[in-house]
Order: structure tokens, then C-alpha cells, then sequence
């Protein structure tokens, strides 16, 4: 039988009617396979233009658009993924979110990927698996930010006070008092009874009374 298959294959060849498989276009599903999931930490200068494109879509709240952009060709690097999970996270599909994220810690267990897991898991009301993957990402990450302001977070909600009060601070002073870690922070101080903290706060980064005023209504939300 084997003999026989082979005379047959040298008999299509031969009469010059063979030819190869021809593969269909590549689809965007094709290139958010989590197969294909990279963990190459270096981006090309083209690829650098098209994740600022992205970045500039999702800084004006036009995620939509901007997860279509990025399924529109290869996602080569894991600054890439990084952004198709938070970008599904953002459109709505939270379990394709979290399975995004599954992988990247699987296969590349960067701060970023813990961090992305993390909150997509506060958005799904896990928040005690929240934390845990964000205590992760801040030990991995600890000069960021958004992990520290992220963290911190999380920690007043479960009622760590004190905690959340240094992660936040650190995470003020590494984004020089911009962001929504000015409010975060405010609320930390009130639950901590940190009057010397607030005023560090208004000295060093002009905090202001409607701003002071909005943080304790914030507060109110909060069980001591």
C-alpha cells in the first residue's frame, strides 16, 4: 500500500498538476492567537509609530478604534499584548481580557502582565485575587507608577490604611503629583487621620480645597 501511494504521488508530480497548499489571508483572529503570544521586550522604530498611534487613541478614550488598529497587524512584541488585554478589558470582553493576561503571566510573568491581570480581576469583583497580583507587579515593578497608585488602591479597599497610604505616596512622587493619585493619596490621608500628610500635599503639589473637599467624600465610601 505504501509503494502504491507513492508511484501515484510520482504520477502527479510527473504530469505536472501538483501544486502547494495554498494558505488563506491572515486574519486579525489569526494574530491575536495567544499561541503567537511574544515576549520580546524590543519594539522596531515601525512598530514604535503604530503603538503611539494606539496609545494616542486610547489617551481619547477611542478604544474601540484603537483595538482595531492593533489587530490590524501582528502583534510582535509584548508591549503589543500588553495593550490588546487592556484594550479588550476596556471594550467590554473581560473573560478575553483576563485569558490574555493568564498567558502573559504564564509565559512571561512580567510586572506589566500581573499588573493588567490584576485589574481586570478588580473589574470582575475579585478583588482579593486583585491584590495579589498587583502586590506582584509592584515588587516587579516598583518604579511605576500606575502599579504603586493601582496597589494602593486596592489596599484601602480591603481596609489596609497604612499600607496604601506608602504606595500611594511613593507613587506621587514618582509622577510628580499628576494623575488620579492626587485623590487616591488624599483619601489615604483622611483614613489615616494623616493631617501632616495632607499638608505635604498642599504644600508640594498645590492639592486644593475643592480637591481636598472631593477626597472626603471619597473617604465616606470607605469602612474604617
Amino acid at each position: 500500500m505504501h509503494k502504491a501511494v507513492g508511484v501515484m504521488a510520482v504520477a502527479v508530480l510527473a504530469s505536472g498538476c501538483a501544486s502547494k497548499p495554498v494558505s488563506g489571508p491572515v486574519t486579525a483572529a489569526d494574530r491575536v492567537d495567544l499561541g503567537r503570544i511574544s515576549c520580546d521586550e524590543v519594539v522596531q522604530p515601525e512598530q514604535q509609530v503604530q503603538i503611539e498611534m494606539i496609545d494616542s487613541l486610547m489617551s481619547r478614550d477611542r478604544d474601540h478604534a484603537a483595538l482595531a488598529k492593533l489587530e490590524d497587524q501582528p502583534l510582535s512584541s509584548v508591549e503589543h499584548w500588553l495593550r490588546y488585554g487592556q484594550l479588550k478589558a476596556a471594550t467590554g470582553s473581560l473573560d478575553q481580557a483576563a485569558e490574555v493576561f493568564n498567558a502573559l503571566v504564564d509565559r512571561c510573568g512580567t510586572g506589566e502582565s500581573h499588573h493588567g491581570l490584576g485589574m481586570v480581576l478588580l473589574k470582575q469583583d475579585d478583588v482579593l485575587g486583585a491584590l495579589d497580583h498587583l502586590k506582584i507587579a509592584r515588587d516587579r515593578a516598583p518604579a511605576s507608577s500606575q502599579v504603586r497608585n493601582d496597589y494602593g488602591y486596592v489596599l484601602m479597599l480591603v481596609g489596609r490604611y497604612d499600607e496604601a497610604a506608602y504606595e500611594l505616596r511613593t507613587a506621587m512622587e514618582l509622577s510628580n503629583g499628576q494623575g488620579p493619585v492626587r485623590q487616591n493619596l488624599a483619601v489615604a490621608f483622611l483614613l489615616t487621620d494623616d493631617e501632616d500628610g495632607l499638608k505635604w500635599m498642599k504644600k508640594e503639589y498645590g492639592f486644593s480645597a475643592d480637591e481636598l473637599a472631593y477626597a472626603e467624600r471619597l473617604a465616606g465610601h470607605f469602612v474604617r
